[in-house]
């Protein structure tokens, strides 16, 4: 038997989390492994099953997360001292600069087509889709419909994959966000 192999830092959840999310982007779920995440890492598979039962437990983990950073946002927006309107403006914005500054998450989020995973995903977009469209209800007085709220939502949606993977960071259309979303504004008015 060879001896074991010295690693330079213990294995984390968030350093595999981190591997297999930029793998699952890169080559999509089916062809990802958890013996090719190890191998990212310079780990044994086996170092990976200490912290996740199987790739479909990490990548509902990743999921879980993922969602939870988006609605942490939200969330914090809510508890301002500010006026609606600033809130309203603030959630929108930060719907976008989420997605673009967090591409490969949002991907994760929203973009893989992958049938397997697609029950992973199914919950996390229903619970963050919920609590914003409360939040867009309760800003804008409850004068907006469902139906309109989610126009918002595709439109936000549209905005972050029309650019995603196009540009590096959120930075680079930043001003094209602001008008994006005082347009929204104006039909929400």
């Amino acid at each position: 038997m060879s001896p074991r192999k010295s690693v330079l830092q213990e294995l984390t959840r968030e350093m595999i989390m981190e591997a297999a999310r930029n793998l699952f982007v890169k080559k999509g779920y089916q062809h990802v492994s958890m013996r090719q995440i190890a191998k990212e890492l310079g780990y044994s598979h086996g170092a990976l099953y200490y912290h996740f039962e199987n790739k479909a437990e990490l990548f509902y983990a990743l999921v879980e997360e993922h969602f939870f950073m988006l609605d942490q946002i939200q969330m914090d927006v809510m508890e301002k001292e500010t006026g609606n309107e600033d809130k309203l403006k603030e959630i929108l914005m930060g719907f976008i600069e989420f997605g673009l500054t967090h591409q490969n998450h949002y991907e994760i989020m929203f973009l893989i087509k992958d049938e397997e995973v697609r029950n992973f995903i199914n919950q996390g977009p229903s619970k963050s889709y919920e609590l914003f469209a409360q939040n867009i209800s309760s800003l804008c007085g409850n004068k907006v419909s469902l139906q309109e709220i989610y126009c918002i939502f595709l439109s936000l949606h549209g905005f972050v994959t029309h650019y995603c993977r196009h540009v590096n960071t959120f930075e680079d259309v930043k001003e094209m966000a602001i008008v994006h979303v005082n347009f929204l504004m104006k039909a929400i008015a």
